[in-house]
């Protein structure tokens, strides 16, 4: 999906990182990253977490030489948010479905930035995997920030390292890998003999 931008501008001089501009500005609004994977005409869905989504702040975005694969490059975005009672289990810690949620989201940002710099356009992906560690809890009002990097990038998946930091108490909360794939072609309906 080429690189198009909405109606609201966003300042991106709160964003950090070596990408242009234009990238901070695409990944940055919520409106236009998430908004590039409609098809035409579609309108967006309240969908699950939407909330919990549109209060991820993005904070960094970066493209770097892999230190351990020459010629090669990996993609790094840093998120953060804040956890709200919306994020929480009965005991008022982040649930472990909610930071699931958050390395699936967030890990897309270091996915998107990579083919944005590399290619001027996000391709859609979809998940295949995604396995979780949890380290420690993390209570309303605690800040948290997601670091993402690229692993692998193929012709068809592609992967992300994700940690999610508490920064409120300076610990790990949890950490995860998430695999993702291009989506399968629709099936081609067969003509009536």
């Amino acid at each position: 999906m080429p690189l198009e931008s909405s109606a609201s501008a966003f300042d991106v001089s709160g964003v950090a990182g070596n990408v242009s501009d234009e990238v901070k500005e695409f990944l940055g609004n919520h409106n236009n990253f998430f908004a590039s994977f409609l098809k035409p005409g579609q309108r967006p869905l309240n969908s699950f977490a939407n909330a919990i989504q549109h209060r991820v702040k993005v904070t960094e975005l970066s493209v770097t030489e892999k230190a351990e694969e020459p010629n090669k490059f990996e993609g790094r975005a840093v998120l953060e948010i804040e956890v709200t009672e919306d994020m929480v289990n009965a005991v008022g810690n982040i649930h472990g479905g909610c930071s699931a949620y958050l390395i699936d989201v967030a890990s897309s940002f270091a996915l998107a930035v990579l083919s944005l710099h590399m290619t001027g356009k996000v391709n859609p992906s979809v998940s295949q995997a995604l396995n979780v560690v949890y380290h420690s809890p993390a209570g309303i009002g605690e800040k948290l920030r997601l670091v993402n990097t690229t692993l692998t990038v193929g012709k068809r998946a592609e992967s992300v390292r994700t940690e999610i930091w508490n920064v409120t108490h300076h610990r790990l909360v949890a950490s995860g890998v998430h695999i993702k794939m291009l989506p399968s072609p629709a099936p081609q309906l067969k003509s009536a003999l």
